[in-house]
């Protein structure tokens, strides 16, 4: 299921989310060719290694994708749900959060593989808090999806819990399944505890980033 869009208006102008979008793809036009010696040094000096912690490592992964599938569907995920988040919690709070979840994202998955050498890049962890977010936020909204019906495609909309709570059951099952995989990069390198451990702090944090007053349907009012 791919989403398209969701249902929820926007109120405010999702400045730090189309932001964070454009930082990721300048960072992956700045980088060097994928596949290539110098992309491997690059991941290896910037990306998150767990068995080489270091905390520059942990924001600087955030910007950096391993191919053009990894940051657009990243950003595309981020596009869909982060302005409602960011409208809920204001610009100021929305950056720290997305940038807490993405540093508790990246501990899930060092906890989890703490000798794996395998740089870990991306900004899914992060952006698994957003989508943490978005289903405490916003618990009866849908998401305009496309669904493949093997060779024909049809759009369904989808309620948000479902396809969100789908999302990070999958999310549990692979990083269950990589815990019995000696060697990490048999995974394909995929972060799985990261998702899930972003998606649960986005859970959690959201309390607290949250603005009550901007629940309320005049403020909207006010804004509109």
């Amino acid at each position: 299921m791919i989403p398209i869009r969701d249902v929820i208006p926007s109120r405010t102008a999702p400045v730090v989310t189309v932001t964070l979008i454009l930082l990721n793809v300048l960072a992956f036009l700045a980088a060097p060719p994928v596949n290539s010696p110098a992309f491997e040094v690059y991941v290896h000096a910037w990306g998150v290694i767990p068995a080489r912690f270091d905390w520059t490592s942990v924001f600087t992964s955030m910007f950096m994708h391993g191919s053009w599938t990894h940051l657009l569907s990243n950003v595309w995920f981020l596009w869909i749900f982060g302005d409602n988040v960011e409208d809920r919690m204001g610009h100021g709070r929305y950056l720290l959060f997305y940038l807490l979840c993405g540093v508790v994202a990246a501990g899930a998955q060092i906890v989890t593989q703490p000798t794996s050498t395998v740089p870990m890049v991306g900004a899914s962890g992060a952006i698994a808090g957003v989508l943490g977010a978005y289903i405490v936020m916003f618990p009866h909204s849908r998401v305009l999806t496309l669904v493949p019906l093997f060779v024909f495609f049809t759009f369904v909309e989808v309620p948000a819990g479902l396809l969100l709570g789908l999302w990070f059951a999958m999310q549990v099952l692979s990083g269950l399944g990589s815990l019995m995989v000696v060697d990490a990069q048999d995974m394909g390198g995929i972060a799985f505890w990261a998702h899930a451990g972003g998606f649960l702090a986005g859970m959690f944090l959201v309390v607290f980033f949250q603005r009550p007053e901007r629940r309320q349907a005049a403020w909207y009012q006010r804004s509109a």
